[in-house]
Formats: structure tokens, sequence, C-alpha cells
């Protein structure tokens, strides 16, 4: 594991990231086909803030929303590509970057429904997690979902993130309603038992 880094060289930016089943690869308009061809089905977005995607022109401007962000360095967005099959998987993002204080989000994820409860999520947390603590140096990664999303929440504390609490009435999100938000974090005294956890899930398959 490599040292951690001072806080003034915590600059998150584009970066691949490989793992055995599954790689993350910064976002471009060349994974629209693949992202529209797993992202309109209506199930995948049941707890985020849009609706599936409509068409191809509608995944190429969420795009270009997300690199717009990337540009003033608030978030980092990657498409995720399930390797055996190389099929593009879904998307997630490292967001709410703080430089100073080294800490940021890993959020905005997503699955097509094929992928879902596979090693694909827990490879990708591994890979997101390594690289913000062993590489940047981050002191905290933290991760929120939707308070009605019973099966996220499990899915977050099995990756060994502790739940802070709730941020009421937090999002207005589908249809206009308030969601309210459960914050989860792991701190960097914790990495390595989380990252223990994370390799025997993996082992698992």
């Amino acid at each position: 594991m490599k040292t951690r880094s001072t806080h003034s060289n915590f600059d998150p930016q584009p970066v691949l990231l490989q793992g055995e089943v599954a790689q993350l690869e910064p976002l471009s308009l060349e994974h629209a086909p693949g992202l529209f061809e797993v992202g309109r089905d209506e199930a995948v977005w049941t707890h985020l803030p849009r609706a599936p995607f409509a068409d191809p022109e509608d995944v190429s401007e969420w795009i270009a929303q997300a690199l717009h962000l990337a540009e003033s360095g608030g978030v980092v967005p990657f498409a995720i590509r399930h390797r055996p099959s190389d099929r593009v998987a879904g998307s997630t993002r490292f967001m709410e970057i703080r430089r100073p204080h080294g800490g940021l989000e890993i959020g905005w994820t997503w699955l097509g429904r094929e992928f879902q409860r596979s090693a694909v999520n827990t490879e990708c947390k591994r890979l997101l997690l390594t690289h913000a603590f062993e590489v940047l140096g981050a002191e905290r990664v933290e991760f929120k979902t939707d308070l009605r999303n019973e099966r996220s929440q499990r899915a977050i504390e099995r990756l060994g993130a502790q739940r802070e609490g709730v941020h009421r009435k937090h999002l207005r999100v589908r249809d206009g309603f308030m969601r309210d938000s459960v914050y989860y974090s792991v701190i960097a005294d914790e990495w390595p038992e989380v990252r223990r956890g994370l390799d025997r899930a993996l082992d698992r398959g």
C-alpha cells in the first residue's frame, strides 16, 4: 500500500482502473451507445433523479453535462465496462470532491439490470476506494442513497461503510418527490479492514 499523500496532492483526475471483471474508463461520448443499451430500462432509475434514457441523443446530453461538471473539477465520471463481455455496464463518479480536506463521494452509480447483484459493483467499489485511499491519499470517502432503497443500503453496508445518519428532505428526485438520503462513510483508518472484506467478497465470486 502506498503512503498516503498530503492534502495538497489530493486531486482526483480521470484515470483508467482495471480489475478482473470490471474496468472503469474516463467517461466519453464514445460510451453513449453502450450506456443507452443498458440505461433505457425503467427499473435502473427507480431511485435516481432522472428517467431512463429516451434515445441516443438523450445519453449524449447526459454525458455532455457530466463532462461539463468535470471541467470545473467537481466530478470525475467513469463508464463501467464488464470485461468478460466487453460491454458497457453502467456508470459511476467521484463527486463532491473536497480537495483541501481529502474527501469525496462515490456516487451517481448505476448498472444495467443484468450486471446488478454481481461482482461488477463490488469490484468497482474496490477499484475506486483503492485509488482514493492508496493513490490520492483520501481521509474520507462517503456514499449516500435513498432511504427507500433498502437494497442499496444493504449493499453499501456489505462494503464495510459506516452508517452516519439521514439527511431529511435532502434531494428532489423524479416526480418532484423530496427524498431522504442515508449517508455512509469509510475513513482512512478503516480502509485496511474494509479492503480485506472486499477482497474476501471478491474471492467468493
